[in-house]
This record gives C-alpha cells, structure tokens and sequence, in this order.
C-alpha cells in the first residue's frame, strides 16, 4: 500500500489548495428529494482568480455557494458553470482566495498501478495514498456514462469532490463515487471512481464562457435502471420524468430502443443518444407480465427541468 511519504513533492502546498464547498438548495428544487438540500464536499483551486473545479452534484440548482479555505476562512463563491455528461461543475469565489492553482494533468497518460494522492479538505488527515486498480467504461443508473473512468483503491471515505493527483503533484482527476467491494482481479474491496481531468481540458472554456458545454444537449428521460442477468430492468422513474409520463413502470424489462436490442447500461444510453439530441423521440420495447409493449418516450433536456442555475 503506497503512503504519502512515497511522493517526492511537498504535500503540504497542494493540500492548502483543496477547500470546502458548502451549498444549500431550495426546498421545491428538482434534485432536492435524491441529493438533499444541504450538500458538502471538496473542491480544488485551479485558477489565480479563485476558480473552483468539484463534482456537479454539489452545484446542481444551489442557491448559495460557500468556500472554505485551510484556515477556516469562509467566503462566498458562485457557480460558474456544470458539465452534466462528465459530471463536473466549477465555482468562483467573490473575495481574493490566497491559494495557489494545482495544476492540471494528464489522465489519459495515467496507468493501472500508478500511485496517487487522493486528498479532501482537511489536511493530511483526510488524504489517503491510493493507487490506480482499473481504467475502464463505467455507466450509472441515473443515466450518465463514463467512457473511461478511474478506479482507485484502497477508497477514501470522505470522496466528495476529492483531488487526485499523481506522482508529479498534477491534479489528474476529481473523485465522485465509492464502490464497495468492487472487484480487483479475485479481490474485492472498496474503490473510488474519479472522473478524469482530461473532460474538464476540453470544456474549460465553453464552462467559463457560456456556463454549459456548448454542444446540443443529450436526450434525457428520467430513468433509473438496474442491470439484473443481462437484462436491463426500470428500477425507479422520476415523479417528473418524460419516461413516467410516457407510461413507463417500475419492473418493466428495457428490450430494445429504436428496434435495437440492448443489454447493457452503455449499450442503452449510447442507442437513446444516437438517435439525436434532447427533444427526440425515443421508441423503447418492453417486457411487461410476459407481454411485449411499444412506448415512445419524447426527451427532454434535462437541464430544462432543473431550477435556474445561478450563473455568472
């Protein structure tokens, strides 16, 4: 197992550029219900002017952002942009933030048994010295799909916005999710999914500019589905959904989309957003009590469901 003393930079300078990010969000918010309405995480500076980059969740419809620096000093910041399909989100703080920027690194560039920090807010204390166990596709029930996310192991339990930096003291990534007993080889235990900084590089300055990526937005429906023996199975359906409203039931076995089979996650998200962008009309087969029904569901975009960010 590797320790932080095994890198040879000065862990210190980096730790003081990972801060808190606080947000409250409104009672009636969209996302309220699933994600909360007070949300805490970890954030890391990569900008002179206070640029913030963490995970989106802690971001989606937040009314107020705070920022908390290694010496406890609390200030106010505002959300300058989110990246729905990676799952990034950056924030500005409004008063000087006296941290230095970490670097952005490689993660293409990253290998499976390379060594990392994998640090939250708090100092040495919250950093653990992990390692790169996988490289591989990852696809969550919430319809986001990464086509090569990070696995890192052993986990840290405080993930939330977490900064993973390399060996040369670069941030390669932000942790997002932890896994428990995710399968390394025949052994399993807990792992971490970074999102890798390479999908930040590439949208950094549509995020800045326009607050989104400026790309025609993917078809969304409010489907939250399971993989159960190659089947893919509707495990849950958002209140306000396309795909609830559409007819769509919990239990419902996914068959096919646009005349497709599918039988994965991946295979599912990447046939819906083939077909175009959000607004298209998505013809899903189903498998109900041994009957075979045909249900167009007509997408959304989901930021369109969202309350108004509060942007730059």
């Amino acid at each position: 197992m590797p320790r932080l003393e095994d890198f040879s930079f000065d862990v210190e300078p980096i730790l003081s550029s990972i801060v808190a990010v606080r947000t409250t969000i409104p009672d009636d918010a969209y996302t309220a219900s699933r994600l909360g309405t007070e949300r805490a995480g970890s954030g890391v500076v990569i900008g002179s002017d206070g640029l913030i980059v963490t995970v989106g969740y802690l971001l989606t419809e937040a009314e107020a952002v705070w920022v908390i620096d290694d010496t406890g000093n609390a200030m106010p910041a505002q959300v300058i942009g989110q990246d729905q399909d990676s799952g990034f989100g950056l924030v500005q703080t409004l008063q000087h933030l006296h941290r230095p920027p970490l670097s952005l690194g490689k993660s293409s560039e990253a290998d499976t048994g390379d060594k990392l920090i994998l640090a939250s807010f708090g100092g040495r204390d919250h950093a653990t010295a992990t390692r790169i166990v996988a490289k591989q596709e990852f696809a969550g029930y919430w319809e986001y799909l990464l086509d090569e996310g990070i696995f890192t192991a052993p986990a840290h339990h405080q993930w939330t916005g977490a900064a993973a930096i390399d060996s040369t003291g670069n941030l390669i990534g932000i942790a997002s999710l932890i896994f428990q007993k995710f399968a390394i080889g025949s052994t399993m235990m807990d792992a971490n999914l970074v999102i890798p900084i390479d999908l930040l590089k590439s949208a950094l300055p549509d995020l800045i500019k326009f607050g989104k990526v400026d790309r025609p937005p993917r078809p969304w429906l409010g489907l939250w589905t399971a993989e159960s023996e190659r089947k893919l199975v509707v495990a849950g359906l958002n209140d306000r959904g396309p795909a609830k409203r559409a007819g769509l039931q919990v239990g419902d076995v996914i068959a096919a989309v646009a005349g497709e089979p599918v039988k994965s996650l991946a295979e599912l998200y990447r046939r819906v957003w083939n077909l175009g962008p959000a607004g298209v009309k998505v013809p899903f087969e189903v498998l109900r009590e041994r009957r075979r029904i045909e249900i167009p569901v007509a997408s959304v975009d989901r930021q369109s469901r969202l309350k108004g960010a509060r942007l730059h």
